[in-house]
């Protein structure tokens, strides 16, 4: 997974491998399996509040808990206003930042679970800030090759059944 953050939150969070104050516990905070996502959204770790990319390693399990509890932001208002996670679907993007024809997931973690992502489920914290921006100005200078063999690993994730159909996940 993968958040943009500030070098106020982001440095005591790489210090202490999991998210500690600065970092709020008492607002919605978006974890994001797309790394050309982040990209985008944060401006190649150029946005203000957003200079920083970190790799967020999580448990299988806190995952699939998340997207247990999970609604579609597209879903009823009132579901929406009492889930402890939302799940939305934006177009993905080419390393340049065009959006494509597929989509990816983005899950946002609600108050009442966001101390458990912060203290159970994070596993390994990695500050992907140099290499975000290195593959910016790589894929900007055309260098697209060079720039996708510094991508971190992205593989498909089977997720069972029944969260699947639910969140209009293909299996």
């Amino acid at each position: 997974m993968y958040q943009a953050y500030s070098s106020g939150i982001a440095d005591p969070a790489l210090r202490a491998n999991r998210f500690v104050p600065p970092f709020s516990f008492h607002r919605m905070t978006w974890i994001k399996p797309s790394f050309r996502w982040l990209m985008h959204r944060s401006n190649c770790a150029q946005k203000r509040g957003q200079e920083r990319i970190l790799a967020v390693r999580i448990t299988r399990e806190g995952w699939e808990e998340a997207l247990s509890q999970a609604v579609l932001t597209t879903s009823d208002p009132r579901a929406v206003a009492r889930a402890a996670v939302h799940v939305q679907w934006d177009p993905e993007r080419s390393l340049r930042g065009a959006a494509l024809n597929h989509y990816s997931i983005q899950v946002g973690i609600g108050r009442d679970l966001i101390t458990r992502f912060a203290e159970e489920w994070i596993v390994d914290l990695t500050d992907l800030t140099s290499r975000t921006r290195k593959i910016a100005k790589l894929a900007q200078s055309g260098q697209s090759a060079k720039a996708q063999r510094l991508m971190p690993p992205e593989r498909v994730y089977p997720v069972p059944a029944p969260i699947a159909t639910r969140l209009d996940i293909d299996g």
